[in-house]
């Protein structure tokens, strides 16, 4: 199933919690990216296909200012995002070293890119904030990408914070972090995830109106019927 967006409109009801519970019962534990934390508070839920970009170890003889007029470059990728897209960034869990500064997130809004996704930092932070490119990464970091890193392509399967990203999967990010859905799940997920929302906020309400919890979370046959009426 392709991301309409009618798709974009239901997962952007669904939290990034809930995916990972749906995706949890159909045997998939590793999708949430470690270290992408939202760069300003209360950024809202965004939903997009993604884009990949990859970073492998500094080395002195590439990794160098030089390098980023490089046909292959940061530079040369953004000018490949297409509108609507989430960049998200292999790179290695380094924190000492900004992949993108102000400049760069600056053209990536001009190009529509809905967001940046990485499992590293970002450099200028005061720019990238000024941008309003929703940002989600592990921190910000002054010295730039080539002080610990080297770019060496885009448009291939990564590893961010720990998941195993391939173009155009599905990603979902909000306050928890992002999120993977592969695109073969799209489908359930997009069928199950506000099931989950509406049983889970049952839930949530039958508890503040002092229910306890064994029997109901999870349900047993009793509560599965009372919720069942409840949709009627």
């Amino acid at each position: 199933m392709s991301l309409t967006p009618e798709a974009i409109a239901t997962l952007s009801g669904v939290s990034t919690a809930t995916i990972t519970t749906v995706l949890l019962k159909k045997g998939l534990r590793n999708v949430w990216m470690r270290g992408t934390k939202p760069l300003r508070p209360g950024q809202k839920r965004l939903v997009g296909p993604a884009f990949t970009l990859r970073f492998v170890p500094a080395r002195e003889d590439l990794a160098t200012p030089e390098s980023w007029s490089s046909p292959i470059s940061t530079r040369t990728a953004i000018e490949a995002m297409p509108a609507g897209c989430i960049a998200v960034v292999d790179a290695m869990g380094v924190t000492d070293a900004g992949i993108f500064g102000d400049i760069l997130c600056a053209r990536m809004v001009k190009r529509g890119v809905a967001a940046l996704i990485t499992d590293g930092v970002v450099r200028d932070v005061e720019g990238v904030l000024g941008t309003n490119l929703p940002v989600w990464c592990d921190g910000f970091s002054a010295p730039p990408s080539v002080a610990g890193l080297t770019f060496v392509g885009w448009g291939e399967p990564i590893g961010c914070g720990g998941v195993a990203v391939f173009p155009n999967d599905i990603v979902v990010a909000d306050q928890d972090g992002a999120v993977l859905i592969p695109q073969a799940l799209l489908d359930h997920v997009l069928a199950e995830g506000p099931e989950q929302e509406r049983m889970e906020a049952w839930i949530v309400n039958e508890v503040n109106n002092g229910a306890a919890l064994p029997g109901l979370y999870p349900m047993n046959a009793e509560t599965k019927a009372r919720y069942a009426a409840s949709k009627k």
